[in-house]
């Protein structure tokens, strides 16, 4: 046994470095994200602290601008759609423009936790996905919804301008967090979980939301946009299909999800529901854009959708079921990615509805109308949580 002994009188006691905040315990870091399981805490709203706020706030815009879409989406005549379409839309906006206007005070004040998001904490930076979606989502919106309220001039020039800065965006996350989790971050196969997806699945909503644009544009110019978006489909989907198996043998290998990241499942749903909205969307296009292609379009569009929106259904039995279990045993906690609940099902609403279109199934329609409500749903308990977290100090919390 070894006995310490004593510093030598004359020894002056050793100074107390800080610790970097780069290198903070895991933990702190993951509340900083707003994965941490929230606690009670004073109210603290008009106190937040903007250097922990995070792209994956992003969520709550795509979840907002998808409900709106959706909505107009529905392929039955609903009493008050278009109206309640609107608020949604007026909402997304509002909070995008909040958004971007809080993240340019955390990347111009905060440079540290900005750069350490990105380069150092692969678990945040998969979430730089989100922010272009944002930006399409509610530029789609804008021009199918809001052209009631601004005009279809002011509204087409919104969504063309959000979709090229979302779509060079896109393409940028796409490429560019795969290079740092390649080259930089600290990863393992055997930890992939679903947020894994969201950088790569962001093209392939440039594709779904790009061909409305192809009708407004002159006639020289619509074939560019419909085979650009049609390259955006199949970069996506290929990466996708890269991704995907990946995170699949990790759920499989490495246990269950942690309570935090178990909505995360929801997310396979989203290249799913999307690219079928993609193909459906770019085969209405075909006729305007590529008249030669438009049965082929239509056909593949139908086939693929169909096929695609049956492995969704599949996949939200396992992922309604587990999260389920976990709700059951009280192990599912408020957290932001609660929102992962909105988006991926909104996508598959406007995928059964675009088939629904195409095919005159009724049974799409049905499907379209369930997946709604359910989307519905799930986008009021998260906002009502989200909104309640904020006020109530437990997201974004201000030291102090």
């Amino acid at each position: 046994m070894v006995t310490p002994t004593a510093p030598h009188p004359a020894a002056p006691p050793a100074p107390v470095v800080p610790r970097p905040a780069a290198t903070r315990p895991t933990a702190r870091a993951a509340g900083r994200w707003g994965l941490r399981r929230l606690t009670l805490g004073r109210p603290a709203l008009g106190r937040l602290d903007l250097g922990q706020l995070g792209p994956n706030w992003y969520a709550a815009v795509m979840g907002t601008a998808i409900v709106a879409n959706g909505a107009v989406a529905l392929p039955y005549p609903v009493p008050g759609r278009q109206a309640f379409a609107e608020v949604l839309w007026v909402l997304a906006l509002a909070a995008l423009v909040v958004l971007v206007g809080a993240r340019l005070v955390h990347l111009t004040r905060h440079r540290a936790a900005a750069r350490a998001q990105l380069l150092d904490d692969p678990a945040t930076a998969v979430f730089y996905g989100c922010p272009p979606m944002a930006l399409l989502a509610v530029g789609y919106g804008t021009l199918v919804i809001g052209s009631r309220l601004i005009g279809t001039g002011p509204a087409l020039a919104v969504d063309l301008v959000l979709w090229t800065v979302g779509t060079l965006y896109a393409v940028l996350v796409a490429a560019g967090i795969p290079y740092l989790m390649i080259t930089r971050h600290d990863l393992s196969a055997l930890r992939a979980n679903p947020t894994w997806l969201l950088p790569v699945v962001a093209p392939m909503v440039a594709a779904a939301l790009g061909p409305a644009l192809v009708t407004h544009l002159p006639a020289g110019l619509r074939p560019a946009l419909f085979y650009g978006c049609y390259g955006l489909f199949g970069a996506s989907l290929l990466a996708v299909l890269a991704v995907l198996p990946v995170v699949l043998a990790g759920l499989l290998h490495s246990g269950p999800l942690g309570v935090l990241l178990m909505p995360s499942l929801f997310l396979v749903l989203g290249p799913l529901g999307q690219s079928t909205t993609a193909v459906n969307q770019l085969a209405d296009a075909s006729r305007s854009a590529a008249p030669a292609l438009a049965g082929p379009a239509l056909g593949f569009a139908v086939l693929f959708g169909v096929a695609a929106i049956g492995f969704a259904l599949l996949w939200l039995l396992v992922a309604g079921a587990a999260n389920l279990r976990a709700l059951r045993s009280g192990r599912l906690p408020f957290a932001l990615t609660w929102w992962a609940f909105t988006f991926p099902v909104g996508t598959c609403v406007t995928g059964a509805a675009a088939l629904a279109r195409h095919t005159g199934f009724a049974g799409f329609g049905v499907l379209a109308v369930a997946l709604y409500a359910l989307l519905l749903t799930a986008w009021s308990v998260a906002a009502v949580r989200t909104l309640a977290a904020l006020a109530g100090g437990r997201l974004l919390r201000a030291a102090g």
